[in-house]
Formats: C-alpha cells, sequence, structure tokens
C-alpha cells in the first residue's frame, strides 16, 4: 500500500475488527471516512454469484461516466475478467484482504494507475459476505473524472495476510503465490481456496447507513 487513501482504509478496517478475522457491517460509518468517501465502494455476491456493487462513492462513478449501482464487478476490467470476481468470493470466504494493482485506460486513449483494495465484512450470523473497498489513482491527471475510463487492466495483485498477523503456518501457505502479474492473476482466488477457513464468531449488527454514500 502506497497511496493515503488506501492506507486510511485499511488502518480504519483493521482498527474496528480487533481481534475478529473482520469488522462487522454495522461497525462502519460513513461519517469516520467522510474526507475518503468519494473513493470508496462496497460490492455483494447475488444470488447467481456475480460480484456487483452494492454502492460506489461519487468519484468512482465519475471515473467510469455512470453509476455503478448494481454493476458487475468484471464490467470495469479488460475482456470481462470474471477471475476478479472469484477474487473477491475468495476474499469473503476467507477474509483475507487482497490489494490490486491495476492501469485504467480511458476512451481517449489516457492511462494511469491505480491502487484497489478489497476488504471482507461480516454478517451477524458470522460470515463474511460483502467487501468493503477503494479506488485510487496512483498520480493527478487533469483529465480523470472528465475523460471516462473504458476499462482497468491488472497489473498485479497480492494477499495481504501479512498485515494481519496470521500465524506463520497460514502465512507460509500462501507466501509463494501471493505476489502475481496479470498472467497468474487467479493465484489469489486458489490460494484462498486452499486455506483453511477461518472460525468467526457471531455478533449482533443493525444496517450500515451507507446511504450517504451517492
Amino acid at each position: 500500500m502506497r497511496l493515503n487513501t488506501t492506507i486510511q482504509l485499511f488502518d480504519y478496517w483493521n482498527k474496528l475488527r480487533g481481534s475478529e478475522i473482520a469488522p462487522l457491517r454495522s461497525q462502519v460509518e460513513p461519517g469516520d471516512m467522510r474526507h475518503i468517501l468519494s473513493s470508496l465502494f462496497m460490492l455483494e455476491a447475488t444470488d447467481t454469484g456475480r460480484i456487483v456493487f452494492r454502492l460506489a462513492g461519487t468519484r468512482i462513478c465519475d471515473l467510469f461516466g455512470r453509476d455503478l449501482g448494481g454493476s458487475c464487478l468484471s464490467e470495469l476490467w479488460a475482456h470481462g475478467h470474471e477471475d476478479l470476481e472469484k477474487t473477491a468470493i475468495g476474499v469473503m470466504e476467507h477474509g483475507i484482504p487482497a490489494m490490486l494493482n491495476a492501469t485504467g485506460y480511458s476512451t481517449a486513449g489516457h492511462n494511469v494507475a491505480f491502487e484497489i483494495i478489497l476488504l471482507p465484512l461480516r454478517s451477524s450470523e458470522g460470515e463474511c459476505d460483502k467487501l468493503l473497498g477503494a479506488i485510487t489513482p496512483a498520480t493527478a491527471a487533469s483529465w480523470l473524472e472528465m475523460v471516462p475510463l473504458q476499462f482497468l487492466a491488472l497489473d498485479r495483485s497480492r494477499l495481504l495476510h501479512d498485515k494481519l498477523g496470521l500465524p506463520d503456518g497460514a502465512a507460509n501457505s500462501t507466501s509463494s503465490s501471493a505476489k502475481t502479474t496479470q498472467p497468474e492473476s487467479l493465484s489469489i482466488a486458489e490460494t484462498l481456496r486452499r486455506m483453511v477457513a477461518n472460525l468467526i464468531d457471531d455478533e449482533s449488527e443493525q444496517d450500515v447507513p451507507f446511504r450517504h454514500y451517492r
């Protein structure tokens, strides 16, 4: 993680979760993140297994020139990139955040690098069933939010197990494939499927007031 928005969101998420695998959705308060709210999103899985945007900040929608609410995550990526949905599902199933480095290409031929973080959130039943995330450009570009992005291309992806203080055994099981380049973009999903599912304690929750996103 190199960008302030990414770091701030991860630190907030990590503080909320405490000793749990992930925080409850009800613990997330938009007001706590008002200064970066426009760059945040929330993903969820549909009954058909697709990963869609439940919510998307105004800056993210401006980047792509449309409201992303209800859109599939794969729609933003070159060639659909359904593998990104498998990665998102893996992050939810096993509660380990992921970091994606990508390049965004505009309809006018511009390009810019982005950091994208995926952070699991728990329901009251104890399952990680949603993802909180941010998409942040690595550099300021005058054309951003004026010329829509056409698609994102994955450059690199990795698990953030080293940031969670996981036992050595868990860390070692992922160390060889946590850092990848685009041709190996499946490694996160494959790694997550091989990891032992973490135990999650049940806690009560209330609805998250994310209506202030838009």
